[in-house]
């Protein structure tokens, strides 16, 4: 008998990335003037421990919230709003895209239109059989 750990289903990895990116927190290098150590060349002679590479504690950008812990997502920018179109960003927008009206998800025209509303249309197409 061989006894082996299996790993967890694709689908509980991505229930798990889905929290922590929900979770996210914006945050904030402080600046405290300590900087991280420098890792050279000669690495023997320079090496660094894992958990004092950076001697610096990241702060979330809102006071209220609790401060990141080791496994939490964060970002420092939030991202650019992609509801409307900016060239000088390479945003094309979601102005005339086709959505499924009934769906939920991000691919739902109540998300894609960004609160816009939308129209509804409906075409008869004819195709040739045989």
């Amino acid at each position: 008998q061989t006894c082996s750990m299996r790993p967890p289903s694709k689908r509980s990895i991505a229930d798990a990335l889905i929290d922590r990116y929900d979770g996210a927190t914006r945050v904030i290098v402080p600046n405290t003037g300590i900087e991280a150590p420098v890792q050279r060349n000669d690495a023997a002679t320079q090496r660094v421990a894992r958990g004092d590479r950076y001697s610096f504690e990241l702060k979330p950008h809102n006071p209220t919230h609790k401060a990141p812990g080791k496994k939490d997502l964060v970002y420092l920018e939030p991202s650019p709003p992609g509801c409307e179109k900016n060239t000088r960003l390479s945003i094309l927008g979601t102005h005339g895209r086709t959505c499924p009206e009934a769906s939920d998800r991000v691919d739902g025209c109540d998300l894609m239109c960004c609160g816009r509303g939308f129209r509804t249309q409906t075409m008869s197409v004819v195709e040739l059989c045989n």
